[in-house]
């Protein structure tokens, strides 16, 4: 039957989604893409997608697509390590040789007071 709006409202107790479940799963056709539906509100939950994720910017493209750009925060007393570029590059080389292996065993007992 259609509701108001002329779309199809079929109700989900007489014709439920189960057979759609694989292809709307992370199983489905396209890896990476996902397929969710708003709710009464307009509103579309992200579940595990959003993990570590803080807020998102919406863009709206000229094609109708919607994009989400996630953001991360850092603590305000982590940020001058992001504006101090020479601290900042110190710290990725040194990640960077801790994944390959290149760790030097030395002591920091000189450091403890």
């Amino acid at each position: 039957m259609l509701n108001p709006q002329g779309w199809w409202d079929i109700p989900l107790d007489v014709f439920p989604t189960k057979p759609y479940a694989r292809a709307m799963s992370e199983a489905g056709k396209t890896k990476g893409a996902y397929r969710v539906r708003p709710d009464s509100k307009g509103r579309i939950t992200l579940g595990k997608l959003a993990e570590g994720v803080s807020s998102y910017r919406v863009k709206r493209q000229k094609d109708g697509k919607i994009v989400l750009e996630p953001f991360m925060e850092i603590p305000a007393d982590e940020r001058w390590l992001w504006e101090n570029k020479e601290a900042l590059e110190s710290v990725m080389q040194g990640i960077e040789d801790a994944r390959a292996g290149r760790l030097t065993k030395m002591s920091f007992k000189k450091y403890l007071k």
